[in-house]
């Protein structure tokens, strides 16, 4: 099984409705890090689970079930955090003025 596999298995736990993760290794050769063989991650999970807690409680969360993956896999880890709600609002934009 490969990282992703295993790392949408150990997110399950979070009951998403949506889970995107994107293997960015390969923005970060040479650096420190990467030389572990760890990966680097960007991921976006929406799940009901995060409704009324703070973005702090959602990275603990999402860092609780991925466990011992950060020993084994994880160097580095991206997170968007979103419930329901916060998903299905337009992104914000700043108008611009001249």
């Amino acid at each position: 099984m490969n990282r992703i596999a295993r790392m949408r298995d150990a997110l399950a736990a979070l009951d998403p409705l949506e889970l995107e993760i994107v293997d960015e290794g390969h923005l970060h050769a040479g650096h420190a890090g990467a030389a572990s063989g760890h990966g680097h991650f960007r991921v976006r999970l929406v799940s009901n689970r995060f409704t009324g807690l703070a973005p702090l409680a959602r990275h603990r969360a999402v860092y609780d079930a991925l466990g011992t993956l950060f020993q084994t896999d994880i160097h580095a880890l991206t997170l968007e955090t979103l419930s329901p709600a916060e998903a299905a609002r337009p992104p914000s934009r700043t108008p611009i003025t001249a």
